[in-house]
């Protein structure tokens, strides 16, 4: 056990980070059941009655602690929380903005923060997070403007804090836990390497366009104040050369299509982590394979 088990009430500092739609009760039972941390996504999600069954269908699944995911631009975040307080998850992570407003009356429940900066960092610590995820540039998905990477910034905010912290980006095996430990982590996040699994419900193409992409095939495809790292895809490359472009194809219904079905890929978010990984395994064996156990 350490800091992180310890928190989490599980046997491997190991984090499945919530991946919209792809985080659902399969991927998250499987790597809960395995001993590492299963985190459901509610990125997208409109409905409070759904998000209490995903809960529950989880745990038909497993007897293993799992968490749950608020995005705080999420306007439903609030009711997410009270479903994950009723509904007895481990934990929840908050990602996608400021989480105060959340953490004003929270229930008991442990609190890991996302944060992409020191400053983001130490204000999580003083609102009273249980464990800072740090984030750095080389993760899929949204991220700041301003993300350092991993190896930059995970040793700076293990200085900054002593909230425990939780290293992600571009961990995807062995060798990125231990340097992780070795930055001043107590466990990693991952999410790439958890997209190449037979749980994950990702089409078959989604995964093999990570399983051939190498570190520098990603781009940052810059929104407003945010930024997605994602896998070249026609949409993303017209974006980046100042094309006029469908946005809408950056919305929900239109990432379900490609991240499920394989339909025209505007976003395929993935993180340079994919550059080693070279195979679809279950995720157990991503978990073992990483803890080293």
């Amino acid at each position: 056990m350490n800091k992180l088990t310890d928190i989490l009430q599980c046997d491997r500092p190991v984090i499945c980070g919530a991946m919209g739609m792809l985080s659902g009760p399969g991927l998250v039972s499987a790597v809960s059941e395995a001993g590492g941390f299963g985190v459901l996504a509610t990125a997208f999600a409109t409905d409070p009655d759904l998000v209490r069954d995903m809960i529950r269908q989880t745990r038909k699944r497993t007897k293993k602690p799992f968490g749950l995911n608020l995005q705080v631009m999420n306007p439903l975040c609030e009711q997410f929380l009270t479903i994950a307080a009723e509904e007895g998850v481990a934990a929840v992570t908050v990602s996608g903005g400021n989480p105060a407003r959340l953490m004003e009356n929270r229930p008991p429940i442990p609190f890991l923060v996302v944060t992409g900066t020191v400053r983001a960092a130490k204000k999580a610590a003083a609102l009273g997070a249980d464990a800072v995820i740090v984030e750095g540039a080389e993760s899929g998905g949204i991220q700041g403007m301003k993300t350092a990477a991993t190896m930059a910034l995970a040793p700076a905010v293990a200085d900054a804090v002593d909230t425990p912290i939780v290293a992600a980006g571009g961990i995807a095996d062995h060798r990125g836990f231990l340097a992780a430990m070795e930055l001043g982590a107590c466990g990693v996040q991952m999410g790439t390497r958890f997209i190449a699994t037979e749980e994950c419900p990702a089409h078959e193409s989604y995964k093999q366009a990570i399983l051939t992409a190498g570190p520098e095939d990603t781009l940052l495809l810059c929104a407003g104040s945010f930024a997605v790292r994602t896998l070249p895809t026609p949409l993303t490359q017209a974006v980046q050369q100042g094309q006029d472009v469908d946005l809408d194809k950056l919305a929900g219904p239109a990432l379900e299509n490609a991240w499920l079905h394989g339909a025209d890929p505007g976003v395929l978010p993935a993180g340079q982590g994919c550059g080693i990984i070279n195979e679809i395994l279950p995720a157990a064996e991503v978990v073992r394979l990483v803890a080293g156990a």
